[in-house]
């Protein structure tokens, strides 16, 4: 699919414009005599890895039914967000949403998504940058979404005098690359756009010990080993995660000096919330008895995406970790636990939760590479050092 630290949200004061293009006569939208319906949108953010803030500055949001619409084509629909609003998207985790606006469009399925940022120009603060742990505010390079906007492929029902509600998750770890040894980071957007059908549900309460909050440990929701929802917990180990498409999913806890952790068959619906366990009953990963292997490699070109996957004993397998690529050299390192992860399967209203080691699957990974669609995978045992690797895409 083109697919949270609790706090209140920067409050965005907009005047929301609507600009269409390619519109009709009278009787309804484009002369149809169908009445028009709304486009509601919001913004939130998974954990991000290693940085203090990473602020955007959006200043509108255009909407298209044609998918390979070009930016000068007809039928573009826009929200128009003034002034612009500059926005840290770290403040957006743990189930909180930042509201971007709403517009009246005409009915039909919108295909193309497009965030529209304000450049970097001479002004303090700057509209986009990112502050590394313990560094210093540096300018985030985004050409892409300055002029024509960050592209996304969606798959929106506008229904007639209904609203369409959605949510775009960007996450914010995978979306900041460094660029070499410059001290320069580029933006390479990874936005999910998920329907929020629901404040009733869609989303999932827990709770972690509170002795591994903070730093790196990090929550997520994994399908078929692809997250669609993560999130830090907050400072007294709660999550929430939010919004999250209907359907069953695998909960995933990482934590630096820890094993991981999975609870399986985890379910989500629109008309409850679902709680995995209680405070009483905090996650709690076993702590490592090694230090983490670190595994290097290059990959060509350096816009591919690098990640590491587990499967566990029959079933699932899971995504536990991703290898920042550098966007200048192509390295990247990741750092995954020798020993066996832990599950449990997930139970409504726990007394216990009893998570069982699964040997078999200690330190076996799989270290996955991706380029305009095309994956290649390399297998590892990192019980042992592993050599570094190397994909090369055409």
């Amino acid at each position: 699919m083109n697919i949270v630290r609790m706090s209140s949200a920067l409050a965005i004061s907009a005047s929301i414009a609507v600009a269409g293009c390619g519109g009709g006569g009278g009787g309804g939208i484009g002369g149809t005599g169908t009445a028009p319906g709304t486009l509601r949108l919001a913004i939130t953010d998974a954990p991000s890895c290693g940085y203090d803030a990473v602020n955007i500055t959006i200043e509108k949001v255009r909407v298209n039914q044609n998918v390979d619409a070009a930016d000068s084509d007809a039928g573009w629909s826009e929200i128009t967000i003034n002034p612009a609003q500059r926005i840290d998207l770290l403040t957006l985790s743990n189930g909180v949403l930042q509201d971007l606006g709403q517009t009246s469009l005409p009915a039909g399925k919108y295909t193309q998504l497009r965030l529209v940022l304000a450049t970097n120009g001479g002004a303090t603060p700057l509209a986009n940058s990112v502050t590394p742990t313990g560094g210093a505010e540096t300018a985030l390079t985004t050409p892409s979404a300055q002029q024509s906007g960050i592209k996304l492929n969606t798959d929106i029902d506008v229904a007639s005098d209904q609203v369409a509600d959605f949510v775009l998750d960007f996450d914010a770890c995978k979306s900041v690359v460094k660029r070499g040894t410059s001290g320069q980071y580029n933006l390479k957007p990874v936005i999910s756009v998920i329907p929020r059908l629901s404040d009733a549900g869609m989303r999932v309460i827990g709770y972690v010990d509170a002795s591994i909050v903070g730093g790196s440990t990090n929550v997520s929701l994994q399908s078929n080993g692809v997250p669609l929802k993560a999130t830090p917990p907050d400072a007294s180990g709660q999550f929430v995660l939010y919004p999250v498409p209907v359907g069953t999913y695998d909960l995933v806890v990482t934590s630096a000096g820890h094993v991981t952790a999975v609870m399986t068959g985890v379910p989500v619906v629109s008309t409850a919330y679902t709680y995995v366990n209680s405070p009483a009953l905090a996650i709690a990963p076993p702590t490592a008895a090694s230090a983490p292997r670190t595994v290097t490699g290059t990959v060509t070109p350096p816009t591919a995406t690098v990640r590491a996957l587990q499967g566990l004993t029959g079933g699932p397998t899971i995504e536990s970790a991703w290898a920042p690529v550098d966007a200048t050299t192509g390295a990247f390192t990741t750092s995954l636990p020798i020993q066996a992860p832990v599950r449990t399967a997930y139970v409504a209203n726990p007394v216990a939760l009893v998570f069982a080691t699964d040997s078999g699957a200690a330190g076996k990974y799989t270290i996955e590479a991706t380029s305009a669609g095309v994956v290649k995978t390399v297998p590892v045992d990192v019980t042992a050092a592993v050599p570094p690797l190397s994909f090369s895409f055409p």
